[in-house]
């Protein structure tokens, strides 16, 4: 998949606007896709998620609209618009929408060191 920001390289653009709810969906909108990492903008309606997985690599929530539990090592936790955190590399993770919620999420991978 390529880097789909070329409509928005050096042009303002509302983030909120950028992505839109669907019922009974979860919708994602790639802003950049480069081998070092992701930018993906996500719009998921009331009760939907991503099931439980891992990363090799830490990845940063920021909740734009809404409220969502985000399970990180079997700790659940809600977060609210206005609200960000990271999920730690190699811990597994789910989300799930309370309410409709919109999130950036921002991936950036390291180097593995092989020890």
């Amino acid at each position: 998949m390529s880097d789909t920001s070329n409509a928005v390289k050096g042009k303002a653009f509302n983030l909120s606007k950028a992505v839109e709810y669907a019922d009974g969906s979860v919708v994602s909108k790639t802003l950049i896709k480069k081998d070092i990492g992701n930018v993906t903008l996500f719009a998921f309606d009331a009760g939907q998620g991503l099931s439980e997985h891992t990363a090799p690599f830490d990845a940063l929530v920021y909740i734009m609209d809404g409220e969502a539990e985000i399970t990180i090592g079997g700790q659940p936790q809600n977060v609210v618009s206005g609200e960000m955190l990271i999920m730690p590399a190699n811990i597994a993770h789910a989300l799930h929408a309370k309410t409709p919620f919109k999130m950036l999420l921002v991936m950036i991978r390291g180097k593995v060191n092989s020890e």
